[in-house]
């Protein structure tokens, strides 16, 4: 798929610039970081609601670990 973008000019120059010293177009670097950004994303949905299966309440397993801070 093609898409059109636009970028602030110091982030254009700075993309300009990295895709120079790696080696790569315009076209991957924009790839790579929109797939870093989606993997990201992917990992925040994964954890939220991790403690939905266990038995304690997060802020009681919480309490514990936090005295040993005191």
């Amino acid at each position: 798929m093609r898409m059109t973008i636009s970028l602030p000019d110091e982030q254009a120059e700075r993309l300009k610039a990295l895709c120079r010293n790696e080696g790569i177009s315009r076209a991957e670097a924009v790839r790579r970081a929109v797939g870093r950004y989606l993997e990201d994303q992917r990992r925040r949905e994964d954890a939220f609601g991790m403690w939905r299966d266990r038995a304690t309440e997060g802020s009681a397993y919480e309490g514990p670990l936090r005295k040993e801070w005191r």
